[in-house]
């Protein structure tokens, strides 16, 4: 599972990393958690970031919650899941962060770590993305508004972060991690046929990568704050 992230690189650098432009600032994340609208770039417009919201909905579901339980999707079986599938074939988006954090069992409870490239460069991570519209049904509209625009429901865009099996840095962690792409893999997720895209998903190799305890401060998204990403001692 990858339930949270870091994106503190800087407009700038991430413009120029990922070659695309946004039209209002990125602003420093050091805990992305589900629920918040986040940067992603997606393959209809790759050279865009926008801004979702963490947690697949997809466009069949009858109601928006459901996004809670759809933040990560499994590489082994993303082709299959009537959840995913869709998304899969033709909305693909790269998620962009500059690290993530994993729990691992310390005692009675769990110590969090961050996981990162060691220069802290950012990165992007395999995502999928779906467009959501509530039914008039959900919004209280009916036949008499008319098609009213100051009432019609308004999409839902919303990701989700595919995870496949750790390498050896993170398997003493977790037994899941985030998909990281290579930088010459991007324009394949994104654009590549189904076959092509099945190719990427699978464990990045622990060079470069360092993990390290940060504060349990992580553990609520309500905390963030450059702090958190500051190795403690345990």
């Amino acid at each position: 599972m990858c339930g949270r992230y870091s994106l503190f690189t800087s407009t700038g650098e991430l413009r120029e990393r990922f070659d695309a432009e946004t039209t209002r600032p990125i602003e420093a994340r050091y805990n992305c958690a589900p629920g918040q609208h986040l940067p992603v770039i997606t393959s209809a417009e790759p050279n865009k970031f926008q801004f979702m919201k963490w947690g697949l909905v997809p466009p069949w579901s009858n109601d928006a919650k459901v996004g809670s339980k759809l933040i990560n999707a499994r590489a082994e079986t993303v082709r299959e899941k009537r959840s995913f599938a869709d998304a899969y074939e033709s909305r693909r988006c790269l998620v962009p962060a500059d690290g993530f954090y994993e729990w691992a069992k310390a005692g009675s409870g769990k110590q969090p770590y961050r996981v990162a490239f060691e220069d802290d460069r950012p990165f992007a991570i395999a995502g999928l993305w779906e467009r959501w519209t509530p039914s008039t049904k959900q919004t209280g509209l009916s036949e008499f508004d008319g098609g009213n625009p100051a009432r019609e429901a308004k999409p839902l865009e919303t990701f989700t972060v595919i995870t496949t099996e750790p390498n050896d840095l993170i398997s003493e962690l977790h037994n899941r991690m985030a998909v990281i792409l290579a930088p010459d893999e991007e324009e394949t997720w994104l654009h590549g046929d189904a076959d092509d895209a099945r190719s990427l998903l699978d464990t990045y190799p622990d060079d470069g990568l360092t993990a390290y305890p940060v504060s349990t401060r992580v553990n609520s998204p309500a905390n963030d704050a450059p702090d958190l990403v500051e190795p403690v001692h345990i």
